[in-house]
């Protein structure tokens, strides 16, 4: 099983989005945090690093099994099975995201995996002759 270019594409993208994330919490939160996070009190920010820092090593975790599947698995069914968990992963946080704290993660986590699993359950590459 050879995945698709954009399934190749979609999972290099959530992956980047993720390591985005990774950096944002563990390393900017108090710099880059509040203009991110506007709706959050600024007084917090300091308050809840080690928290930030907690999730973005969790959301490194993602990242690293999603570049694991493209780039390091070479059997097809185990890349395969592991993007879709990664990616279901990433799914799952997003959609708790949205119900605990804001739609942004719906947005920027949730509907970025759907399509992906979509595009990894459905689209063929192409075969050459």
């Amino acid at each position: 099983f050879k995945l698709h270019i954009i399934s190749k594409i979609l999972i290099g993208l959530i992956a980047a989005i993720h390591c985005y994330i990774l950096v944002l919490e563990i390393f900017l939160w108090e710099s880059r945090g509040p203009v991110v996070f506007s709706n959050f009190p600024t007084e917090m920010f300091a308050q809840t690093k080690v928290m930030a820092a907690n999730q973005g090593l969790y959301n490194g975790f993602l990242a690293a099994g999603l570049l694991w599947a493209l780039f390091f698995i070479k059997d097809m069914a185990w890349k395969k099975n592991v993007a879709l968990f990664f990616l279901s992963c990433v799914g799952v946080a997003g959609i708790f995201g949205m119900v605990t704290v804001s739609n942004m993660p719906l947005f920027a986590q949730a509907i970025p995996a759907i399509f992906a699993i979509l595009s990894v359950l459905f689209l063929k590459p192409k075969t050459s002759n």
